[in-house]
């Protein structure tokens, strides 16, 4: 199974990029992981905040084949603790899905086209975070599900 990160916006916080390329290097000894950052849309302070959704939503689907299995990070998703997500992970891995999808939006979140699409919603915290954040704390918790996964000293419950 490949794993594939969107997000939407490159990041300007150079910390960001290192941990998140970081915990990227580790997570690539389990699985093969692509992480592909959107561009932004164009002018898109000038743009509402619907605009900006379905141009990054048209974006997002672009990115997408049928058969792959879409999941949302949004608030609205469903919470796990590190060990539930990573026996979710599991169950993923054995239902034979190909690709799986995980989506990091933008600011405002995703547009109508993209939440019908979407398999899951998958929320980190009930807390809201950056977008920016949440990058590094998803790449964190994918690594900490594939040590779970293979029983290694990195997670302590």
């Amino acid at each position: 199974m490949n794993i594939d990160i969107l997000a939407i916006g490159k990041t300007d916080s150079s910390q960001v990029e290192t941990l998140v390329g970081e915990y990227l290097r580790r997570l690539n000894f389990y699985t093969k992981v692509t992480w592909t950052v959107l561009p932004d849309p164009k002018n898109r302070r000038t743009l509402s905040a619907d605009t900006q959704k379905r141009q990054e939503g048209a974006l997002i689907l672009k990115q997408l084949s049928e058969g792959d299995w879409l999941v949302l990070l949004d608030e609205k998703g469903k919470e796990m603790r590190s060990m539930e997500f990573a026996d979710w992970m599991q169950k993923r891995m054995n239902s034979g899905v190909k690709r799986l999808c995980f989506v990091i939006g933008g600011p405002y979140g995703f547009s109508k086209a993209v939440y019908q699409r979407a398999n899951e919603l998958l929320s980190l915290s009930r807390m809201t975070f950056s977008h920016q954040i949440v990058r590094v704390l998803f790449a964190e918790q994918l690594y900490r599900a594939f040590t779970i996964l293979h029983n290694e000293p990195y997670h302590h419950e």
